[in-house]
């Protein structure tokens, strides 16, 4: 299956031991083929997984891996060469209808971070460390002015399959936004004028697997 949906109508290997993180790209050799247990649809949500958060970086854009592969390994660069001492945060990743909850469930005090649904612009399982979900973030209060108003927010998962079910799942809850969305502006009668607000209703994500990703990039430069 091949999917990248976009623009509000959407839908679209990293090995951790137990005590220390060991990271290395996908050899690439898993069945595409997307079995029953990884789709997602809108009636599952909300749905929990437990990952480890690698981090996040600045994005230079709103959508597409383009603007997430570097940040990634970036943070998959510092990850893995992280003192004896330290490891990855575990927390409890929620995606629901009304976005992504990020729960710390490794620090004494708990930690909450939030991502509203129309905050959130890209979703992908990485190309590269398959085991990774990344997704685009416009930050709070963001001003189009500024040179990076957008942020990258990777997590490793337990497995490829993991990721992909995550993947899914976001994309579940940008379908029912999108429906949301469209049902508020014919109510309205239009979208209004706003460009900084219509940009929100903006967004992206890849269910390419990650095998056909790379076949449409090598024939992207083939073809150039």
């Amino acid at each position: 299956m091949s999917t990248k949906l976009s623009n509000g109508s959407s839908v679209g290997g990293i090995n951790t031991a137990p005590n220390n993180t060991s990271l290395s790209a996908n050899n690439n050799n898993n069945n595409n083929n997307d079995s029953p247990d990884v789709q997602v649809t809108v009636k599952d949500l909300p749905i929990s997984f437990k990952v480890k958060y690698l981090g996040s970086q600045p994005a230079t854009g709103l959508w597409g891996i383009k603007h997430t592969r570097l940040p990634v390994d970036h943070l998959v660069s510092v990850a893995k060469n992280l003192p004896p001492n330290r490891i990855l945060p575990f927390c409890n990743l929620t995606v629901s209808l009304d976005g992504v909850k990020i729960e710390s469930i490794t620090s004494k005090l708990t930690s909450v971070s939030n991502f509203t649904i129309d905050t959130i612009s890209y979703g992908v399982q990485d190309l590269v460390y398959t085991r990774v979900f990344a997704m685009i973030v416009v930050k709070e209060n963001y001003n189009l002015k500024e040179k990076n108003p957008f942020d990258v927010h990777a997590f490793v998962c337990d497995s490829r399959a993991m990721a992909r079910k995550l993947t899914f799942a976001l994309a579940a809850s940008f379908q029912d936004y999108s429906k949301r969305v469209k049902e508020a502006e014919e109510k309205n009668g239009g979208s209004g004028g706003d460009p900084e607000k219509s940009l929100r209703k903006k967004f992206a994500i890849d269910l390419r697997t990650p095998e056909e990703m790379q076949q449409d990039i090598t024939e992207q430069e083939t073809e150039a």
